[in-house]
């Protein structure tokens, strides 16, 4: 097979690259729910050296204590597909009884489109999308504390 397409003299166009992210860290409290441990470390590690004061849950079940504790959080960071019998979009609900003004991010392997589609969160939700870099990261806690 054969494909022929017709030469082209114009200069090729340029995707313009994505915008400068506010990579900026912060002094807020981030409650960290994740249930690999690996993971865990990682973000917890990533969000210290940001400069954020950070608290960390192996699942939402063990979470919701620190949510309940008094002490001030800013955001709650959540893996979406948890096991236990709390799942995240509960927590989260239960964090916004709690705490109105607390900022909400998501993150999981799957993409938007399945989960919203089918049917784990609603379709306003935040979620980053796993695996992210480190600038990703940022960026969008920052977006996420800037939006509470």
């Amino acid at each position: 097979m054969r494909v022929y397409l017709p030469r082209v003299h114009d200069s090729e166009d340029v995707v313009a690259g994505p915008e400068l992210l506010d990579t900026s860290g912060g002094t807020e409290t981030i409650l960290v729910v994740e249930d690999d441990s690996e993971v865990r470390s990682t973000v917890t590690d990533l969000l210290r050296e940001l400069g954020y004061d950070v608290l960390s849950a192996k699942d939402a079940t063990n979470a919701l204590p620190i949510l309940e504790s008094g002490v001030k959080i800013d955001l709650l960071f959540t893996d979406v597909v948890m096991p236990g019998p709390l799942r995240s979009p509960e927590l989260a609900r239960k964090a916004k009884e709690r705490m109105p003004d607390i900022g909400i991010l998501f993150t999981s392997g799957y993409t938007e489109n399945a989960i919203v589609h089918g049917g784990r969160l609603d379709p306003d939700v935040s979620l980053l999308t796993k695996p992210y870099t480190r600038q990703m990261l940022a960026a969008r806690i920052r977006e996420a504390l800037n939006r509470r």
